[in-house]
């Protein structure tokens, strides 16, 4: 396998990447720092729901869907990101979503450890201290015949821009979200009481993939590599692909006697699960499905949603949809289960 080891990008091109690289075949690890700030959502997000855009507009602070699961998160050159990326049945690696996490995760557990920091994997996809901080998050997913699994050490975090990208309800509530990010996400400064040099993480980083993964072959970004990420930044950063899994009504309404647009949001293990909902005298119409989990294979979740539409809106009836197309499609998305799913439906109000 080989290692690309970037220093830092321009604009988006630090998550750019790694989707250029998935479509070209490419199989190892990506290390990389962004040069600008950028807020970046999980493929599964509603933008307009995770994001404040109009800040991040304002702020001149760029916002990006990736192609893997996950939360919204805020990422600047503080950070040092891991991208790997191997092809479909490749054997060295577990076949398995949830326990690729959990094996992937240990180069960034030790690497955290090599500075004096202890770190493990918590299910379903968070690295933390001894004192179950969160210090790292991590994503993956399917990107046309790769898979790719992404992290990123927090070497320093900017808590207070984080706050303003996320969007919130009230500025109260916002001050809140601050807090408790300061309270439960830790970074290698705090812990330390200083911030390493990112070349020293990256060596250690570098090392300990290593160490699972056997010697990684030095490479450039070639100019195929450039030119493919050209080419998907024009669909990347087209409103289409940003807002592609929003809702066409903002709010929970009545449309007349039985017809009714219904919203949901619900915790799972494995993530935030959100529902839209067109129901028509009980029968689901229509149904989109977001939130910050990880779903694999990614394109799976809209057959669901095809699924769904014209059946009653009973628990036993989504249930056991949902279970048979688990089952047949050979689904996985680790901490988010088919009952799961239903309880989010049936929430929904």
């Amino acid at each position: 396998m080989e290692l690309l080891k970037l220093d830092k990008l321009p604009d988006q091109q630090s998550m750019l990447v790694f989707h250029a690289l998935a479509r070209m075949g490419y199989e190892g690890l990506v290390i990389v720092s962004p040069q600008i700030p950028l807020a970046s959502i999980g493929y599964f997000q509603d933008a307009g729901k995770e994001v404040d855009l109009e800040y991040c507009r304002r702020a001149g602070i760029p916002v990006m869907r990736r192609e893997v699961g996950g939360g919204a998160t805020y990422l600047d050159g503080n950070q040092v990101f891991y991208q790997l990326l191997w092809k479909k049945g490749n054997p060295r690696f577990p076949r398995k979503i949830g326990d690729i996490f959990k094996y992937l995760s240990g180069p960034a557990c030790d690497t955290y450890r090599d500075f004096g920091i202890d770190a493990h994997f918590r299910p379903e996809n968070d690295i933390v201290t001894k004192d179950e901080k969160k210090i790292a998050g991590e994503g993956g997913g399917d990107i046309g015949d790769s898979l790719v699994f992404v992290g990123g050490i927090l070497m320093d975090f900017d808590y207070r821009t984080m706050s303003r990208v996320l969007k919130v309800p009230n500025e109260k509530f916002r001050d809140k979200i601050h807090k408790s990010m300061k309270e439960n996400l830790t970074t290698m400064k705090r812990e330390l009481g200083y911030m390493p040099k990112r070349d020293e993480v990256v060596e250690s980083l570098t090392a300990n993939f290593e160490k699972r993964l056997g010697k990684l072959e030095p490479v450039t970004l070639s100019r195929d590599v450039i030119d493919k990420m050209v080419e998907l930044e024009r669909w990347f950063t087209s409103d289409a692909f940003l807002h592609k899994k929003t809702p066409r009504i903002p709010t929970g309404v009545k449309i007349r006697e039985g017809v009714e647009i219904l919203y949901s949001t619900y915790k799972a293990r494995g993530g935030l699960i959100r529902t839209a909902q067109e129901v028509k005298n009980r029968v689901i119409e229509d149904i989109v499905i977001s939130g910050d989990f990880q779903f694999y294979p990614k394109s799976e979740l809209d057959l669901i949603e095809r699924d769904l539409r014209k059946i009653k809106r009973k628990e036993g009836i989504i249930i056991s949809k949902l279970e048979d197309f688990y089952d047949t499609r050979k689904i996985e998305s680790p901490g988010v289960e088919p009952e799961d799913i239903t309880d989010a439906i049936m929430e929904a109000e």
